[in-house]
């Protein structure tokens, strides 16, 4: 299968962020097989910088378990610069407040990317942001 070039696979990151569900997810991940995209998603919330270590572990732990990346340095290493790539696109927006959404990592061959989408603020008045990130893993 041929695999899929960066645009392809940001553009699978950022809808699996955007999903509302887990059903919405599942349904992505099933119709992104036969692309050669692996997808996968993990909720968070919590005070934005107190949390941005946790997002960037959650992301890394989440590419590992749903079987995105090995368990090797330069693939860990990859989602890790992504997913802070993506987080610092939002950081102006969500310094001092709370944060709630989701992170998606998508990864089809040597392209990986890592997608925020996240509700910032206080109660029901949110702002909305995506942040995006990219990286390009190696061949051995």
């Amino acid at each position: 299968m041929q695999e899929k070039g960066s645009r392809d696979v940001a553009q699978a990151a950022v809808r699996m962020a955007a999903t509302s569900t887990r059903e919405d997810e599942n349904l992505l991940k099933s119709s992104l097989i036969d692309s050669d995209i692996k997808v996968g998603a993990v909720d968070f919330g919590g005070d934005f910088v107190a949390s941005i270590n946790k997002i960037i572990d959650r992301a890394v732990f989440m590419a590992k378990r749903d079987n995105i990346i090995s368990d090797s340095h330069d693939e860990e290493g990859s989602v890790a610069g992504a997913a802070h790539e993506a987080v610092i696109q939002i950081m102006q927006k969500a310094m001092g407040m709370n944060i709630g959404g989701k992170i998606a990592v998508a990864r089809s061959g040597q392209h990986v990317a890592v997608a925020v989408f996240f509700g910032i603020g206080m109660l029901h008045l949110n702002e909305v942001a995506v942040g995006l990130g990219h990286r390009a893993i190696g061949n051995k």
